[in-house]
């Protein structure tokens, strides 16, 4: 099993280049990070992780510029957004972001996606809440469109672009694309229309409903088996040994948003489960 890492880094925190070298020294698989642009000082959306918000949702550092810097210094960690809040951008610039950073990294950047809890900050970015999840699919439609081998052109709901010359490509012809979310119909739906697979934060009750998640996928004909990557897991040696027994094959553990040396620290704990 791959054991990649989460963090949320921040101003106050080790710096991406540091951890990447680390990560990279040390075997593990990857390096997966957040995103917030900014998080309103009002707002009535409850933290769902319970209030007060932990200190480090404000702070975040950009995931693509912190991940290009990651990509700088290694060779083989692989990068991701755990995840990228696609509704509060605009499809055109995040999709060339998106094809830079994984064209110069070699191919190693996985595109996590997510709709957002907070519905303050969505509003700033001109999102209505209640369509943001069709929102999403559309953009990473479009998104798709640019990254074709081919000049194509895409018209949604939401948003369209002329077939364009839009270079550089994903190594790949596109990211691996997983959708984060709550277990349930409607998003084992998207996952199985738009996805290659599922980030469950915190990895629980993956018994019951990884089967359901590969029932949804064969339903619509998918071929293979969708991904799925438990986010954010606090370890311990039962829990990945329950993972590879249900044909996991990565897992990304969750890192203390702290300075170097308590995060040092950390992966020399977490080097048990390499």
């Amino acid at each position: 099993m791959r054991i990649a890492t989460t963090i949320f880094l921040t101003d106050e925190t080790i710096r991406p280049d540091r951890l990447a070298h680390e990560l990279e020294q040390r075997g593990f698989a990857g390096l997966y990070l957040p995103e917030h642009t900014h998080i309103p000082a009002s707002r009535d959306t409850p933290a769902p992780m319970g209030e007060p918000l932990p200190r480090e949702y404000g702070r975040t550092l950009d995931p693509f510029i912190a991940l290009g810097q990651a990509a700088a210094v290694t060779e083989r960690l692989a990068l991701g957004t755990g995840i990228t809040l696609v509704a509060q951008h605009d499809p055109v610039d995040l999709a060339k972001q998106i094809a830079t950073l994984d064209f110069l990294s070699g191919g190693r950047f996985t595109l996590g996606v997510g709709y957002g809890w907070n519905v303050e900050e969505a509003a700033d970015h001109g999102v209505e809440w209640s369509t943001r999840r069709e929102l999403t699919r559309d953009r990473v439609a479009l998104m798709r469109a640019l990254w074709a081998d081919e000049p194509t052109a895409y018209k949604g709901t939401f948003g369209s672009v002329r077939a364009s010359l839009a270079h550089p490509k994903p190594v790949n012809g596109a990211p691996r694309i997983l959708l984060g979310g709550s277990a349930g119909p409607k998003l084992f739906g998207q996952i199985a229309e738009y996805a290659d697979g599922w980030l469950p934060i915190g990895g629980r009750g993956l018994t019951e409903t990884v089967p359901v998640l590969r029932q949804a996928w064969s339903d619509v004909g998918r071929a293979g088996e969708p991904v799925v990557v438990p986010y954010a897991v606090v370890p311990s040696p039962g829990k990945l040994a329950h993972y590879r027994e249900l044909g996991l094959r990565e897992v990304v553990l969750q890192l203390p948003p702290a300075g170097e040396a308590e995060v040092l620290r950390t992966l020399d704990d977490f080097a048990q489960y390499l």
